[in-house]
């Protein structure tokens, strides 16, 4: 199906077919054409792979996350007051020419596809539905100041909850810290969601109980979206541990599907879960440092599942650690409650265990004025990922939170095909960076951002906060290297046509008081990789085929139609008396256009 056959659908008739494909049907006109002609394309590129599959015995590649290896030079660049650029527009003087922006746009103004080769091409990249984000921003308004959030993200002391500062951002918690559920389990299914507790446990015999309360996805999307319609598992881990529970090697979890997980390694073990079952999670901790993790279901016992060495933990101490997807949870934390189910002998509930046998995870900042974020510019494959992983390494006690499609691609665990989980992480990003700006913490923002326009509004969300910009980009070779390098790890391939015209976009940041306290640019200088990119604009523009002059509609001449002058029907009077139409006295001729008095009227 073509983009201009989809747009002669009315909306109701588009709301209609996305709800029809278990899609989001919310959003204008334009967000319905571009969502329902991404179904459509998703579907085209699974037939031909199918078809191709059968025609052939080449097995694809499986997309790997990409990692650069080129040490970085820092250089930084002083940021002295600049002029405001508010009406600046994309740079380039014959950018407009190319139109790399208008390919992307629909006829409405709003965000679609055309036919062109870009659109054509199949297996696209990271970059392209980053870079098609990015162009939403062209046509926003500014952002008005946001407040922060209060109340839900505070810690509550001693109390044990929810931890607010150590969760996914599309993790979505009550106020009273006890229960949650993924913040866009509409919207993006396949979304694992994860949050830690805010108090663990060095040593004893301890526990906490988990109810599944209910799961979201109805039954007529659950055949489409995912094999398995909602997900859990609960368990233990570390504190400096990912938020996937059982990917890391120092969380253990069990699944809700039968299984134990840890490092990413599953085995069977125990019941799948269901709707209102009850799992109770139990860690005995002794002296010696050995760790025995086993868990039970509606108050019997699943058997053992981890047995840990001394040296496993080193004297870390254990979190519960729940992660769910298109499910909501709940957490018994209320330490005078009596249990759901009575646990083992000689084991005490977390919420009940004495303040001073308890660990509290570390805090983080609170207030808009201690927290950071750092925005990756580049283009794609030139090393903001890998600059940006070496960073949070350097840099532990900050406990920064990626925010990019790499790090929500690994929340989509299972199911799904490759095409859609990319285009869902790329719109899943965008309501991300909103929701961070009103969360307090410290931010990392890996994407392209080469356009000035979304730049502009991502910094300006993040008012408050400290405003690092950091610009890699190395040189042509080496550029060249990392991009082939991307392409053979990931398994994405960026459409040539994409990237040519992702160049022409391009805008490098300066200096700029209003927008950012600090400019940093890594392995290039400034001047210098001003220069290289003029360089791949002009390359691009004498690689790019013009863009057709829309030529103007010549004006409709309508034929004239001939009229007839005749009286208004109110006047249209048929006498009948003395010297009226019909009186031969008269001698009157009646007209032509007249026949007979009730023939005109229909009698």
């Amino acid at each position: 199906m073509k983009v201009a056959d989809i747009k002669k659908f009315k909306v109701a008739e588009l709301r209609s077919r996305l709800a029809d494909l278990g899609l989001d049907t919310r959003g204008l006109k334009a967000e319905l054409v571009d969502r329902l002609w991404s179904a459509s394309q998703a579907a085209q590129a699974l037939e031909k792979a199918t078809l191709l599959q059968n025609d052939s015995t080449q097995t694809p590649s499986k997309p790997n996350q990409t990692v650069s290896s080129s040490p970085s030079t820092v250089n930084l660049v002083a940021a002295p007051s600049h002029p405001d650029t508010a009406t600046q527009t994309e740079p380039g003087p014959r950018a407009h020419q190319v139109g790399p922006v208008t390919d992307f746009l629909a006829e409405d103004g709003g965000l679609g596809h055309v036919e062109s080769p870009v659109s054509q091409d199949t297996g696209r990249g990271r970059a392209f539905y980053e870079f098609k984000e990015e162009i939403r921003y062209k046509r926003v308004k500014s952002p008005q100041p946001l407040q922060e959030r209060e109340g839900t993200e505070k810690h509550g002391g001693d109390k044990v909850q929810l931890d607010p500062h150590a969760h996914h951002l599309h993790f979505d918690l009550s106020p009273d810290g006890s229960c949650g559920q993924p913040r866009f389990w509409d919207q993006f299914p396949l979304l694992w969601s994860g949050c830690r507790l805010s108090h663990g446990v060095r040593q004893g015999s301890v526990g906490f109980e988990v109810r599944l309360e209910r799961t979201l996805l109805s039954m007529e999307r659950e055949d489409r979206e995912v094999r398995e319609p909602y997900g859990l598992r609960v368990g233990w881990s570390v504190a400096d541990s990912s938020l996937l529970l059982g990917e890391d090697g120092l969380s253990f979890a069990y699944d809700g599907c039968s299984k134990k997980v840890s490092g990413g390694k599953e085995e069977d073990y125990g019941e799948r879960l269901s709707e209102g079952d009850i799992v109770g999670c139990y860690a005995s901790l002794s002296a010696d440092g050995t760790v025995e993790l086993f868990f039970h279901k509606n108050g019997r016992s699943m058997g053992g599942a981890f047995s840990l060495g001394s040296s496993v933990l080193s004297g870390r101490p254990l979190f519960p650690h729940i992660l769910c997807r298109s499910c909501s949870v709940r957490l018994l934390l209320d330490p005078a409650a009596p249990q759901w189910y009575p646990g083992p002998m000689g084991f005490t509930p977390l919420a009940a265990l004495p303040a001073a046998q308890r660990v509290c995870s570390t805090s983080t900042p609170t207030t808009r004025a201690q927290c950071e974020v750092v925005m990756m510019v580049g283009l794609p494959g030139s090393g903001k990922t890998f600059w940006a992983q070496n960073h949070m390494k350097q840099h532990p006690e900050k406990k920064f939170t990626l925010l990019g499609t790499e790090e929500l691609l690994a929340c989509m665990i299972s199911g799904g095909q490759a095409e859609g989980r990319l285009q869902q992480a790329s719109q899943c990003l965008t309501e991300l960076i909103k929701i961070a700006a009103e969360t307090p913490g410290n931010y990392i923002l890996d994407q392209c951002n080469v356009l000035i326009s979304a730049r502009r509004h991502k910094l300006q969300l993040f008012a408050g906060f400290r405003r690092r910009v950091v610009v890699v980009f190395p040189l042509e070779n080496e550029w060249k290297r990392r991009l082939s390098q991307h392409r053979l790890k990931d398994g994405g391939n960026i459409p040539e046509t994409a990237l040519l015209k992702l160049q022409v976009s391009c805008s490098l940041p300066e200096p700029q008081a209003d927008l950012l306290e600090e400019l940093q640019y890594v392995e290039l200088s400034q001047e210098r990789a001003q220069i290289l990119l003029k360089e791949y604009q002009d390359n691009a523009h004498r690689l790019l085929p013009p863009v057709p002059r829309q030529e103007k509609k010549k004006p409709r001449f309508y034929k004239k139609r001939r009229l007839h002058h005749r009286l208004p029907l109110p006047q249209r009077i048929w006498w009948t008396g003395s010297y009226g139409w019909n009186d031969t006295r008269m001698k009157m001729q009646q007209p032509r256009y007249w026949s007979t008095p009730y023939q005109d009227y229909g009698y």
